[in-house]
């Protein structure tokens, strides 16, 4: 089953292409147009099988993660130790004024 899913993507975007170019013969280009529709079909019904599992299981740990990371750009990109671990630094944040540069304490009245 993992086979036919590059194999019908690979097919279904070289089709319209291969048509195009064979325009001698109105039966090979009825082929290539039922083969087409034959890859948009198979696709179309992988998309279906798929759905109840994206719903059940894919949708509820993207939110879950969407959660936890409240905005991606904040995180550098991942890196491999050499251990095997993989690891995401957060970004760090950059003052936006002075003010948050050098923070200035209020004196305490004794």
């Amino acid at each position: 089953m993992k086979h036919v899913i590059p194999f019908a993507l690979i097919l279904a975007l070289a089709t319209p292409a291969a048509a195009q170019d064979s325009g001698e013969d109105s039966n090979l280009r009825e082929g290539w147009g039922l083969l087409s529709e034959g890859s948009r079909l198979i696709l179309e019904g992988l998309a279906e099988e798929m759905r109840p599992f994206v719903d059940e299981h894919l949708l509820p740990m993207i939110t879950e993660l969407g959660a936890l990371i409240d905005d991606v750009a904040m995180y550098e990109l991942p890196e491999r130790l050499p251990n095997g671990d993989i690891i995401i630094r957060r970004r760090v944040s950059e003052p936006d004024s002075e003010a948050e540069a050098d923070p200035v304490e209020d004196p305490v009245d004794l």
